[in-house]
């Protein structure tokens, strides 16, 4: 794979140091509100600067300001304080709010993003070549990307039957997504993700080919076999997707039996690692 770091927002801000915590629950990434305050500003007194701005959102009606948490960040001096922090989308909604000079280029990229968004609302095609170019960039065989596509519109081919079988929440989805993949691997998403050692990456981009074959097999066989049977809310769609992972179990099981080992790997496709618990991150050419 092509060698480069994490892709988070910190990487906008170059040399500038943000702290960032991990929240393995929300699988979201919080970043210090004072921190990017002071890369966007130089500000001596970063801390005084977001006081004053918060009191001014606040007075315009802003709901940003609601969306702060609070975490405990480690300082210079070593020890962990409580600070503000925001998630992806309120940082950059906190980057509109600076009025800086140095804020306007992170808003002009954020205008790019807007309208190559709206660009691919007029011609999907764009968003299909954006994702083939960034899988390409990153060392994935044009039969790997196929497949990976493939594998996008067998899914969304079953969430449509869930739908029409009265599925409609995204904690439904996640749920019978589980069921499928606890039943033939013994992880729910979150645990096989724990097991590879991803956080927000994709779990079906770091997964063997075989892997991602008795994935495939076990949402195509739930979809069929909730075509035939028809079966109305979460508790009974939960049934035949456990039997739906039950046959991509099968296949395993024989896979493994022939192959004297497990087809189950710890292997991903980064190439940066999670060095410890507290959400460090460091590219593996430092490591």
């Amino acid at each position: 794979m092509k060698e480069e770091k994490l892709e988070t927002i910190i990487n906008l801000f170059e040399k500038r140091e943000i702290r960032s915590l991990w929240n393995a629950d929300a699988e979201e990434y919080y970043f210090s509100v004072v921190d990017v305050i002071e890369a966007l500003t130089d500000s001596p007194r970063p801390r005084i600067y977001w006081s004053v701005l918060k009191n001014r959102l606040k007075e315009e009606g802003s709901q940003l300001t609601t969306k702060c948490s609070q975490l405990k960040l480690k300082s210079r001096d070593g020890k962990y304080y409580t600070q503000d922090v925001l998630d992806t989308e309120g940082i950059f909604r906190l980057i509109e709010s600076v009025p800086s000079p140095k804020a306007e280029p992170f808003k002009m990229w954020l205008a790019k993003l807007g309208k190559e968004r709206v660009d691919e609302i007029f011609d999907p095609e764009i968003a299909i070549s954006r994702a083939v170019d960034y899988y390409r960039n990153r060392g994935y065989s044009n039969e790997w990307i196929k497949a990976r596509l493939d594998a996008v519109v067998n899914r969304k081919k079953l969430t449509e039957v869930w739908k029409e079988l009265g599925i409609n929440k995204n904690y439904e989805y996640a749920i019978l997504t589980n069921e499928i993949y606890k039943t033939w691997s013994g992880m729910t998403a979150s645990e096989y993700k724990k097991h590879k050692n991803i956080r927000k990456e994709s779990l079906r981009d770091n997964r063997s080919d075989v892997e991602v074959a008795l994935t495939n097999l076990g949402e195509i066989a739930t979809r069929e076999l909730a075509k035939k049977h028809k079966p109305h809310g979460l508790s009974a769609n939960k049934k035949v997707a456990k039997k739906g992972g039950e046959v991509a179990g099968i296949a395993r099981t024989d896979l493994e039996e022939k192959l004297g080992e497990t087809i189950i790997s710890k292997d991903n496709a980064l190439n940066y690692k999670y060095i410890d618990d507290r959400k460090t991150i460091t590219n593996q050419d430092e490591v």
